[in-house]
């Protein structure tokens, strides 16, 4: 009996050493979960197969890290074994930067030198609080480039579940972009047109460094239409996207028909308006009182031909953003955060691939929009809150509005687009009109198109620092970081990107997480349950088959 019993377990051994021999030759997995967060999506893996030679990951979450840390750490190296399995050239390294204990602060130095920024994580065990610094970063390294890829994604006002199904739902999106920058053999055009007092260079240099990863940038001044508009629009059809960020000076007709015949030949484009002359700095300069005044950029018939138009009105909204005013003088001064009712902090309705995921978005002195009906395809991307209303201009505006507290009954007027895209077969504004200037192979209607409209020209606008651009969303005065960047890349991406690997953000995955209250009321029982009933379970077992085989064999 005890041979058959030996030989029964050297044959279940042996298929055992067997399937785990064929399994080390053939990589298989199930995906069962529900929202199916095993599998990776086409575009992402039409990304991953590009390469036909090595391409290194270092994830940088090994070592002793946070709980919660150690979830997004697993769950990125479940999705890179994924990518693995499409292509045997990506392979990936597990890194803890902070190995070296004696060396430590050069090495977070170093780290920030180069743009990984650690997160501060406040932990506390047995009644002790601490903080400690970790390093959400993956390094992709392809032949002589490197990319930086985010894993930690923050979001204003989240519990800490939510932190974390936000960072693994972008888990996907973030190496995939990656792999599509390092992939990228000819890169789309893109043109900042200039001339029409837009904002310079130094101003919107951290969204063109960004982009630059994707696109070829060149300008595009418009200032020799006067001269030579034919010349203009055949630089301009050299290009696949016009970016036009804050003009401050009227567009003429003639500049405005090589705009029309571009976009209708199919160009795309991203339109950033500010229908109302207004600053904050003009408030500070005036002693704390200036006068919002429409702006007159001779393009409400453009925006009207696609159904679109922007209201020389400021949006006035209870989900604001803050700014800091300094009080006392010298060494006594004071830098004191208060509310701006004219900043709205623009919330996603994820509705929209552009939108899906992203952070609560900056405007500064917003006008509204009105979406028209009319043959086009319109989606609203971003909207105030429903506490929001509108003010008509010519207005006043001065900082005395701070002592006095809204009338939250007057915000009845909420809602009111402040992005829409705008998606169709273009036709010329000028279609059935005298022409402003002659062009060679001009069209009336053309191909399908999209562009995007956005009603603040400062959504683009980075801050500066001892004249060093910072990040585009940061605010220096606040210490806060916004969604601007995030939102206007993944606009330029969405109008440019052929693929369609915008359409990850799209998905949406649930991570199961421990309630920590209930680890913390119930620590005791769970303990007795894991440690005494499978010794208890042993114990019943073993005495049962003593008895079992007391009496099989009893004599």
């Amino acid at each position: 009996m005890s041979g058959k019993f030996l030989i029964s377990v050297g044959k279940a051994l042996a298929v055992v050493v067997i399937l785990n021999l064929i399994g080390s030759f053939f990589y298989v997995r199930f995906d069962l979960t529900e929202d199916q967060r095993f599998t990776l999506s086409k575009p992402a893996i039409a990304v991953a197969q590009k390469f036909d030679s090595p391409i290194v990951v270092d994830v940088l979450l090994d070592g002793n890290i946070p709980p919660e840390f150690s979830k997004l750490k697993v769950e990125t190296i479940q999705l890179l074994e994924s990518y693995t399995s499409k292509n045997k050239n990506i392979q990936f390294n597990l890194v803890d930067p902070l190995e070296d204990e004696t060396n430590t602060q050069q090495t977070i130095s170093d780290l920030q030198r180069i743009g990984l920024e650690p997160a501060r994580v406040t932990v506390e065990e047995n009644g002790k609080v601490s903080q400690e610094l970790v390093f959400p970063w993956a390094m992709v390294n392809y032949q002589n480039q490197t990319v930086k890829v985010p894993l930690l994604k923050n979001k204003l006002g989240s519990t800490m579940e939510d932190r974390i199904n936000n960072s693994v739902q972008q888990l996907e999106y973030a190496f995939a972009d990656a792999f599509t920058k390092l992939s990228i053999s000819e890169k789309k055009r893109v043109a900042v047109i200039k001339g029409n007092g837009e904002l310079d260079d130094l101003h919107i240099a951290d969204y063109l460094t960004t982009i630059r990863d994707y696109y070829n940038i060149g300008a595009i001044t418009l200032d020799s239409v006067a001269t030579n508009p034919q010349s203009v629009l055949d630089q301009l059809k050299g290009f696949d996207l016009a970016l036009i960020a804050k003009p401050t000076e009227a567009f003429t007709d003639e500049e405005k028909y090589v705009l029309d015949q571009f976009v209708v030949n199919g160009g795309k484009s991203i339109w950033l308006i500010d229908q109302v002359a207004m600053e904050l700095d003009s408030i500070f300069a005036g002693g704390g009182n200036a006068i919002a005044l429409p702006r007159e950029l001779n393009m409400k018939d453009f925006f009207f031909k696609f159904g679109v138009r922007i209201n020389p009105v400021l949006v006035n909204d209870m989900y604001f953003t803050q700014i800091v005013l300094a009080s006392g003088d010298g060494n006594d001064s004071q830098y004191n955060p208060v509310p701006w009712y004219y900043n709205p902090m623009v919330f996603s309705q994820n509705n929209h691939p552009i939108n899906t995921n992203i952070e609560a978005v900056r405007y500064q002195f917003a006008n509204a929009m009105e979406v028209l009906e009319n043959d086009y395809d319109h989606a609203v991307l971003l909207r105030s809150s429903p506490l929001s209303k509108t003010e008509g201009t010519p207005k006043p505006i001065g900082l005395d509005i701070l002592n006095q507290p809204p009338n939250r009954e007057s915000y009845t007027n909420g809602n009111q687009p402040l992005a829409v895209l705008v998606e169709g077969d273009f036709v010329s504004m000028f279609k059935n009109r005298i022409k402003p200037v002659e062009l060679e192979n001009t069209i009336e209607e053309g191909p399908s198109n999209k562009m995007i409209v956005i009603s603040d020209g400062d959504l683009i606008k980075n801050q500066l620092r001892n004249g060093v651009p910072l990040e585009l969303g940061y605010d220096k005065w606040t210490n806060s970081s916004y969604g601007n960047k995030e939102f206007l890349v993944n606009c330029i991406n969405f109008l440019l990107d052929d693929t369609g690997l915008i359409n990850i953000r799209n998905r949406r995955v649930s991570i199961p997480l421990l309630d920590v209250e209930k680890i913390a009321t119930q620590k005791s029982k769970w303990q007795v349950v894991n440690i005494a009933i499978p010794v208890l379970l042993t114990l019943v077992f073993g005495i049962l088959f003593g008895l079992y085989r007391k009496r099989k064999f009893a004599v």
